[in-house]
């Protein structure tokens, strides 16, 4: 459980580093000496080391600045660490010194430290690395260099007047885009997977159909091409796939634990 919750930890602020953090290397040290502390803490040297190993091959292999060429592959590989980790190795009963200090109630039963660290990190996870997921899948479905752009320009050939000549043509008025988006993902996020906690299934049935109602209108009018519906359809789904295996990971612990 700590290792896999090491490991989402540390991804999610290196992720989260190389977003909003113009020194990166700085941001780095600060995640790397962070995690080295907590996994001191907790008394998991190996875990910690095992932790740092794959966050430095995630951030390797899924660059901010090109296109990913791994594909999905790093993001299934760490799916798979998390899983093996939470299935493989047994819950700890020895949380080193933090242990004897630690103490977090919760409704259901007092809530240990490697559990804490565990939700942490799918949090943390959900907010960056999780966007960078979506943007892997809707850039493999992209069109291919030399494709049409899909921009439509306004084509007038007639003159406004007698002997004046055509006029040229324009570009549609382009609207600068909002970047919600880069917010109200991980809110989504976070929300389904705390809900699927709590076991509120309908209301996040409820709350995937909104989401569905409040696009309908914009995908309606892209009637000519359909790339709205389809991006929306592959953001959404990769999106709530992710929150959901979070949640999922998060309930297998707590349930074994």
């Amino acid at each position: 459980m700590i290792l896999a919750g090491l490991t989402l930890l540390t991804i999610g602020g290196l992720d989260l580093v190389r977003a909003f953090l113009a020194r990166r290397w700085a941001g780095y040290v600060v995640v790397g000496a962070a995690t080295v502390a907590l996994g001191i803490a907790a008394g998991a040297i190996i875990e910690t080391a095992v932790a740092l190993l794959a966050a430095s091959a995630w951030i390797w292999s899924v660059p901010s600045d090109r296109r990913v060429r791994a594909g999905f592959w790093p993001a299934l590989g760490i799916g798979v660490l998390c899983a093996l980790a939470v299935m493989s190795i047994p819950p700890r009963e020895q949380t080193g010194p933090i242990g004897g200090v630690w103490r977090f109630p919760t409704p259901a039963g007092e809530l240990s430290f490697d559990a804490a660290v565990l939700v942490c990190g799918a949090v943390v996870f959900l907010m960056e690395s999780a966007n960078v997921i979506v943007r892997i899948a809707l850039n493999s479905e992209r069109a291919a260099p030399g494709d049409p752009s899909g921009v439509t320009v306004a084509v007038s050939t007639s003159p406004s007047r007698v002997g004046e000549q055509p006029a040229e043509p324009q570009p549609l008025d382009e609207r600068p885009a909002l970047k919600g988006g880069r917010l109200i993902g991980p809110l989504e996020r976070i929300l389904v997977f705390a809900l699927t906690l709590l076991s509120a299934y309908t209301l996040v049935a409820a709350f995937l159909a909104a989401k569905g109602i409040v696009r309908f209108p914009e995908i309606s009018r892209d009637s000519a091409h359909g790339d709205s519906a389809e991006y929306f359809l592959i953001g959404s789904m990769v999106s709530w796939v992710v929150a959901l295996s979070a949640a999922a990971l998060v309930w297998w612990s707590l349930s074994i634990a």
